[in-house]
């Protein structure tokens, strides 16, 4: 990536996390005010609330209530459904998309969406000043990487525009199998001009928020809690299933379990907000539910970091790691060891073989990368965020690394926020990873790692990759597109390896479903907001 362009995403950053305070404090939360309809466990505090800077699930479930695309996800299978958008029509060679937009359409404070706000709202998201982390999400856009790239300055020249009030027409670079499904996706919501223009990078604290989807914010209180209320102007008003949702930021396992016990929180998202040692009884309950989803736990390397450049070093760890060993001693809730980065049940997909677990091969590497028996290696640091889950799979790999390779590696914990932060700055040697899909496609998964992608922070780079990435999406042959798909995957984690596989995730979520309701297992651990709502008692 280029070093202005990472400046640029580093300051921009920087700026959203000095405000996020701000904007927390100025929707503070009245004394008296009424309870919650739903209280929802969310896991960490957000970074922020801006549909072009998140990148965190947690962000991603409260921004997805607020603001919406011209497509949405349905509940049940997290399938991409009319959203602002109430049809849409597809050229014959794929590659031009006109969307027609709701006439009844109106921000919460009442002023009409239009299809300005749409063009307004991706070309936001592809200026380089924002710094958007899934900025790629927009690339299939004609001309929009190199309007992003700085290439062109133009943003007429972009493949979106707004030949009336009430339509939108995308032109793309290619056809793109999933190109409905990125249009549920956050980054291509739509957001308020107007707010935006007005307060600049403060345009959160607004009041009132003007807001596309079926919730506004009400207040947000920094360590406590975001509260939601129903938007009275959302055009499916009246199927949103709930008035006032409250979002917890608990990232304790322990806290989590007990708020839920006591009759604090009706639903808990996330299997890490399960005490480990518990896991085994837990899931015996009945209000504890299972489900399998697009999502994997792997290892960063930071190829620019020594000895982490030399491909055969990355194979040797790899090749140590024994991932069942993790899964049994530690997940222990049934996930599968991975070999690869997409997860079975990938839509058109399976992936290549891996490198799999040989202890002797990866001693042999090891030795022709000039350090036998780990003689010479450096003491390296290993970074995660705090959770007890990830701080036990990192002492699990310290000491299969050191009884394997006979090298010695130091554990850095570090807070959430910041913990990101350093992975993106590549201020690491390696580090704790993971992924779940944004759209059941396997490029949401190989995507990411093409050179300069915002979220591949491994400072890796092939061209060849890079070829078969694009070749595979520009590819309608579902056949052909799966084995272009197929020799990316080999490169990244076999023949080059800047990452290392652990398991698929499992996904797991507490709630009572006598009590709640409007909540399904599905492939993308997708939960829409205004489907759920608490379950009245008989009287």
């Amino acid at each position: 990536m280029p070093f202005a362009k990472r400046a640029r995403r580093i300051f921009r950053r920087a700026r959203f996390l000095l405000c996020l305070a701000t904007v927390a404090a100025a929707f503070g939360c009245t004394r008296h005010e009424p309870p919650a309809d739903l209280v929802i466990i969310n896991n960490v505090e957000p970074e922020s609330l801006d549909p072009a800077v998140i990148v965190a699930q947690a962000d991603m479930r409260i921004v997805s209530g607020m603001f919406e695309g011209l497509t949405r996800l349905e509940p049940v299978e997290a399938r991409a459904v009319p959203g602002l958008a109430e049809r849409w029509d597809i050229s014959p060679d794929g590659k031009i998309y006109t969307f027609h937009l709701r006439t009844n359409l109106l921000w919460s404070t009442g002023e009409p969406i239009t299809s300005a706000d749409v063009v307004y709202s991706w070309i936001r998201a592809l200026d380089p000043k924002t710094a958007c982390r899934y900025v790629e999400q927009l690339y299939y856009l004609k001309n929009a990487e190199d309007f992003n790239a700085g290439k062109i300055t133009n943003a007429d020249l972009v493949g979106v525009s707004a030949p009336d009030k009430y339509t939108v027409r995308a032109e793309l670079k290619a056809p793109t199998a999933f190109f409905i499904d990125l249009c549920a996706f956050q980054t291509l919501a739509v957001v308020p001009r107007q707010t935006i223009e007005k307060y600049g990078d403060h345009w959160l604290r607004a009041k009132p928020l003007p807001v596309s989807g079926a919730f506004e914010l009400v207040s947000w209180r920094l360590n406590d809690k975001i509260r939601l209320k129903k938007n009275p102007y959302y055009w499916d008003a009246t199927n949103t299933q709930s008035e006032i949702i409250d979002l917890l930021p608990v990232g304790s396992p322990t806290t989590a379990l007990n708020l839920y016990e006591r009759g604090q929180a009706d639903v808990v998202w996330d299997k890490e907000l399960i005490p480990s040692s518990l896991v085994d009884v837990l899931l015996k309950r009945p209000d504890f539910h299972k489900f399998n989803y697009l999502g994997t736990y792997f290892v960063r390397f930071n190829v620019t970091k020594k000895p982490f450049d030399d491909p055969r070093v990355r194979q040797a760890l790899a090749l140590a790691v024994d991932k069942e060993r993790i899964t049994k001693r530690i997940t222990r809730a049934g996930e599968q060891p991975a070999e690869n980065l997409v997860p079975p049940g990938t839509q058109n997909y399976h992936s290549p073989p891996g490198l799999g677990h040989d202890p002797d091969r990866a001693r042999k590497l090891l030795a022709e990368a000039g350090y036998p028996g780990g003689n010479g290696f450096p003491r390296f640091e290993y970074l995660f965020n705090a959770s007890p889950i990830h701080e036990k799979i990192a002492v699990e790999l310290q000491q299969m690394w050191r009884d394997e390779l006979g090298i010695d590696m130091e554990l850095r914990q570090m807070e959430t926020q910041v913990f990101w932060g350093m992975q993106q700055r590549l201020e690491y040697q390696m580090s704790k990873s993971s992924w779940a899909g944004d759209y059941n496609d396997a490029n949401t998964f190989l995507g990411m790692f093409v050179t300069g992608g915002g979220n591949n922070e491994t400072g890796w780079s092939n061209p060849r990759y890079d070829e078969l990435i694009a070749a595979a999406n520009n590819e309608l042959d579902v056949a052909k597109r799966e084995k272009l798909f197929q020799q990316a995957e080999t490169i990244l984690v076999h023949d080059d390896a800047p990452i290392i596989p652990l398991y698929v995730y499992l996904g797991i979520s507490y709630f009572d479903t006598n009590k709640v309701a409007g909540i399904w297992p599905n492939v993308l651990d997708d939960h829409p907001l205004q489907s759920l709502r608490k379950i009245k008692p008989n009287k």
